[in-house]
């Protein structure tokens, strides 16, 4: 391997953005109590044989703040959307009327609000060990390289420093996106 500290620190922080972007997503698929469109972005429905995302074959928009309105844009796909939800681990209902189909979202309960805070932050706790251990690589690159002499020790030290800060920074950047995921699941 002939990459230098540049290239690994750069790859590093790419690595560790991504974690990020994970979280966000596994977050968006948690029921707060408002209605979001996001909500049925996991959901995969059976069309014609293949697997697509429900936004790939209806129309997913929010009615009000606690209802989600899904026009799929084939009568056939009707059935197949609401069985897609349905089935979902999101535990909604659908209400079918013709060819739209409304979800309702039920109020949370308080001690599912804390559930639920509870899984967002074990959610927090596995990108941070994600992060961690893209540190982990990243150092045991900046070794090899120092093993290989083609970089100095204190280049390697400089490079190591520079990955914890890289670290540090993401790790707060996780803390803010749970505290902003659970402020909004304890919101009434």
């Amino acid at each position: 391997m002939t990459s230098s500290l540049a290239e690994i620190k750069a790859d590093a922080e790419t690595r560790m953005h991504k974690c990020i972007e994970v979280l966000k997503q596994e977050l968006m698929k948690l029921r707060t109590g408002r209605a979001s469109a996001q909500l049925l972005d996991h959901l995969r429905v059976d069309y014609y044989g293949t697997a697509v995302p429900i936004s790939q074959v209806a129309n997913v928009t929010v009615a009000d703040a606690r209802t989600i309105t899904v026009q799929p844009w084939e009568k056939p796909m009707v059935a197949a959307v609401e069985r897609a939800i349905m089935t979902s681990d999101l535990g909604l209902t659908p209400n079918t009327a013709g060819q739209v189909i409304r979800i309702v979202i039920p109020p949370l309960t308080e001690e599912r609000r804390r559930d639920l805070a509870k899984v967002v932050s074990h959610e927090g706790e596995n990108t941070k060990v994600a992060i961690r251990n893209v540190r982990r690589d990243a150092n045991h690159h900046c070794k090899e390289l120092l093993k290989a002499k083609i970089a100095t020790e204190d280049e390697d030290r400089r490079a190591e420093d520079d990955i914890q800060k890289l670290t540090d920074r993401f790790v707060k950047e996780v803390d803010a996106v749970v505290k902003h995921k659970e402020d909004e699941l304890m919101q009434l």
